[in-house]
């Protein structure tokens, strides 16, 4: 204890005990604490804080800069406008390619004469799809004009026109699933058995669900689900059953 003590007064006698000093440091101390309750951190981690602060003024200053923001602006509007024209220039080499291949298709579908178009109306702005306006027109018979789609076509055209589509893009299409809800209504014959077979022709490399009443276009099935109704004395129940072997036959033939 001697020698602390002496140890003690030896540093007292060397400390500089400045009182105006003193108070500033226990003023520092005191307002240090007093932000450390206020952001409810520790002391330790305020200077990390102020720093991680400063970055972000940093930030919102230099997003503020209006003459940085007008040039990154010019220049998104150049890298743009350089890409939208690319697109637009490959959508005017593809749509009469298309138009062409679509309506050929049409013709084995029981739309002889039918046409299709695809019309590229310029944006009064761009927009995130490009500069163009994309539509697609149809006429059902030879002589008429073509209109768009969703105007003219009745159910049964649309999912024929569908199905045209299907097949001409299939070897670009991405999608794994595709389905038709009767997509053989109103036609008969050798145009049910050319749909079948389209059908078929899509189910190499995806899956094809369709809906159909033709013996033409379910032979060309590789499997075969019946749906079947029944009253029930709490109403009707509808089942969906696989069939195989001579069963499918027996469901084929009496349609």
């Amino acid at each position: 204890p001697a020698n602390a003590a002496h140890s003690l007064h030896g540093s007292l006698r060397h400390a500089d005990t400045d009182p105006q000093r003193l108070a500033e440091l226990d003023e520092r101390m005191g307002l240090w604490m007093s932000l450390a309750r206020r952001y409810r951190r520790p002391p330790e981690e305020l200077p990390a804080l102020l720093a991680s602060w400063q970055d972000e003024l940093k930030a919102l200053d230099a997003a503020s800069d209006l003459d940085s923001l007008e040039h990154s602006e010019k220049a998104a509007q150049q890298a743009y406008m350089k890409e939208a024209r690319a697109l637009g220039k490959a959508r005017q080499a593809a749509a009469p390619r298309l138009a062409k291949a679509i309506t050929e298709a049409m013709q084995g579908l029981g739309m002889q004469g039918g046409r299709f178009e695809v019309a590229l109306a310029p944006l009064a702005q761009p927009s995130r799809f490009g500069l163009e306006d994309i539509g697609f027109l149809v006429s059902g018979h030879a002589g008429s004009t073509p209109r768009p789609i969703g105007k003219v076509a009745s159910g049964g055209e649309l999912s024929r026109i569908a199905l045209a589509i299907a097949v001409t893009t299939s070897r670009l299409g991405t999608a794994q699933t595709l389905i038709f809800d009767e997509v053989d209504s109103g036609v008969g014959g050798a145009v049910a058995e050319t749909v079948g077979r389209l059908m078929k022709q899509l189910g190499r490399d995806r899956q094809v669900l369709a809906v159909t009443h033709l013996p033409q276009v379910a032979a060309c099935a590789d499997h075969h689900l019946v749906v079947a109704k029944q009253s029930l004395d709490d109403g009707v129940s509808s089942s969906v059953a696989p069939v195989e072997g001579e069963k499918r036959v027996g469901g084929v033939a009496p349609m």
